[in-house]
């Protein structure tokens, strides 16, 4: 099994072990990945005290990004002939997810549609993140279930926190091919040769990144990072702030928005199941 222990203010968070490698889950959190620690080193950047504050949203680990990424269009969005209203990034990362299943190396975590989401949400849906650890490599399957009778509109992204002290990034780099990208502090597209991550906000939407992963390398000393994530994500936002230890990169099925723009938004017909998987290799 598992092993629960109480962790970061007393959350009830769970470990999964590898050979050299350590991944620890907060279900109560949003099925938050506080940690991933390859020998004495820790790969994810964490504020715990916004983990330790229920009314904060966390800033670290890896939140889960549903049934919105990035914000919309004035937080609203239309659907079924109704407007609604979602905060940005959506619900789940704020969320109790259920244990389902633990192992010594496998969690896997459920969230279910209920009254409260389908106020901001009007679609039944049963939700599965499993995290699945094999050596340094940490995968993160999402299934969505339909039991409802109409289609029920994803926009899903990841958005993990790397650590990458501030005096590296200078150095650090992001592969991409991307030609351009929407500067969302400039508000403007803007041309790309490399990704400067020095800037006092970085925070680019690359949506002619044409691999389904990347490389991120985080300056002397420390283990790069190998991500690779199913070809329907088809956005990768880079995010950073200068003097912060930290360096976002994140798979989005499409660019912010797409639940009131419909742009690139996947659809789960009644009865049918969305599957996405996201890879972390250190």
């Amino acid at each position: 099994m598992s092993r629960a222990f109480p962790g970061i203010a007393g959350l009830e968070t769970y470990s999964l072990k590898g050979d050299d490698c350590c991944v620890e889950v907060i279900p109560s959190r949003g099925a938050l990945v506080t940690s991933i620690a390859v020998e004495d080193e820790e790969v994810l950047y964490l504020d715990e005290s916004t983990v330790a504050d229920p009314t904060k949203n966390v800033r670290g680990g890896i939140p889960v990004l549903f049934p919105n990424a990035g914000p919309l269009p004035g937080d609203t969005y239309a659907a079924q002939r109704e407007s609604y209203s979602l905060p940005q990034h959506g619900f789940a990362r704020r969320m109790a997810w259920a244990v389902r299943q633990a192992e010594d190396s496998l969690l896997v975590l459920g969230l279910k549609s209920r009254p409260e989401t389908l106020r901001v949400y009007p679609f039944e849906f049963d939700a599965q993140l499993t995290f699945s650890l094999a050596g340094r490599r940490l995968t993160i399957d999402f299934d969505l279930q339909n039991p409802g009778f109409h289609p029920v509109p994803v926009h899903l992204g990841f958005h993990p926190y790397f650590r990458v002290p501030d005096a590296a990034k200078a150095v650090a780099t992001v592969e991409t091919d991307a030609t351009h990208a929407w500067d969302n502090v400039a508000k403007h597209e803007v041309p790309i040769t490399r990704l400067d991550l020095t800037g006092d906000e970085v925070d680019l939407h690359l949506r002619d990144h044409s691999r389904p992963g990347t490389r991120l390398e985080r300056g002397p000393g420390l283990r790069p990072i190998q991500l690779s994530w199913s070809p329907e994500f088809r956005t990768m936002v880079v995010w950073t702030l200068r003097g912060k230890d930290f360096v976002c990169v994140e798979p989005w099925t499409a660019a912010a928005g797409a639940l009131a723009t419909g742009e690139g938004l996947l659809h789960v017909p009644p009865d049918e199941r969305l599957s996405l998987a996201f890879d972390i290799e250190v």
